[in-house]
């Protein structure tokens, strides 16, 4: 703890004052909620089982039953087998946001450093921790900020490595998965009017500014200003909703009715 700031020393020895926890704990949980001291203790009640220090030699063994033979990391067919130890469909979103919680640079790929660290963060050494946090983790995607970060993350997990934009298609099965959540319900208009008029990659603008359009704009799109500081994508589906007559004023419920 010597090598921390100042700043840090002082929030892990605040923390450890008023959970009683060792500093150990209190150096994991406030890492891995980026030095927040509320965070850090919104995670610490909640969970229970990162009251305890992970057994780094369980994490080792977790991570060996899944790591690849041929390279130092798990790839696909570990997190597949991964999946399948947790009892999670690989196409469950709840596995968005445990590669969230493991800042996971890439799908279907961890790291060593991604996997156990991501896992000490949690408070998890075995197989039975990690299923007894799933619901947890799916709960998390109804908290708006967390939703936010998750939503936000997915844009970068979810591209080409060495892309700066992400594949159409892609992008439109994440938005089906992520919205799926908050039942937008514009949004198979959204993915149709991709294929039928753009059909080009996805900016992170525009993945980040549909997200807000969504949250904000009513999708009867009463109040929709046209002279907002959209993307033009978003300004041209808003055109193909009004033109082709697909959204009738007062026919849909707004993002806030299905938080």
């Amino acid at each position: 703890m010597h090598k921390l700031g100042r700043g840090h020393r002082d929030k892990v020895q605040q923390f450890m004052t008023i959970t009683g926890a060792s500093d150990k704990v209190a150096l994991q949980v406030l890492k891995a909620n980026d030095w927040h001291l509320e965070g850090a203790f919104d995670v610490f009640y909640s969970r229970p089982q990162i009251q305890t220090v992970t057994d780094t030699k369980h994490l080792d063994k977790l991570y060996n039953r899944y790591k690849d033979p041929y390279v130092d990391m798990i790839l696909a067919d570990g997190v597949s087998l991964l999946c399948s130890d947790l009892q999670v469909d690989p196409q469950d979103i709840v596995t968005l946001v445990v590669s969230w919680h493991m800042k996971a640079a890439t799908m279907c790929e961890f790291s060593k450093q991604e996997f156990i660290g991501g896992l000490q963060a949690l408070g998890i050494d075995s197989l039975d921790k990690f299923r007894e946090i799933i619901p947890f983790m799916r709960s998390e995607l109804k908290d708006e900020q967390k939703f936010r970060e998750i939503y936000n993350f997915a844009f970068g997990w979810a591209k080409e490595k060495g892309q700066k934009s992400l594949a159409l298609d892609t992008a439109i099965g994440m938005w089906q998965l992520l919205f799926a959540e908050k039942k937008w319900p514009l949004v198979d208009h959204w993915c149709q009017f991709l294929q039928v008029k753009y059909n080009k990659a996805i900016s992170r603008d525009t993945w980040c500014q549909l997200l807000e359009f969504a949250r904000t704009v009513n999708p009867s799109l009463s109040n929709y200003d046209a002279e907002g500081a959209w993307p033009y994508l978003i300004d041209e589906f808003v055109e193909f909703l009004t033109e082709n007559s697909i959204v009738q004023k007062g026919e849909c419920n707004d993002w806030s009715q299905n938080q």
